[in-house]
């Protein structure tokens, strides 16, 4: 007698798809609205990377100015992402 009759596998019958409603980030709607309080800081990422893409030889990034304007976006989500959050 095989192993795999020794064991039941109840069959599971398929319920009809209802379409589901797409879902959004909270987060993402909320960063779209805090980039313009951030304004300087991307004004200042968009600057050196300019500055950066225009020199063929360089050693410079913009990590600096990436972790300030991200700072300032994070700073300004989390006031009211968790209250967001079901």
């Amino acid at each position: 007698m095989p192993l795999w009759s020794w064991f039941s596998v109840p069959a599971v019958a398929a319920q009809a798809e209802e379409e589901e409603e797409e879902l959004v980030d909270p987060q993402d709607t909320l960063k779209q609205a805090c980039e313009p309080k951030c304004a300087n800081w991307k004004s200042k990422l968009e600057g050196c990377n300019e500055r950066v893409n225009s020199r063929s030889n360089t050693t410079e990034s913009c990590l600096e100015e990436l972790f300030d304007f991200l700072h300032c976006v994070d700073g300004c989500v989390v006031k009211d992402l968790f209250t967001k959050l079901k």
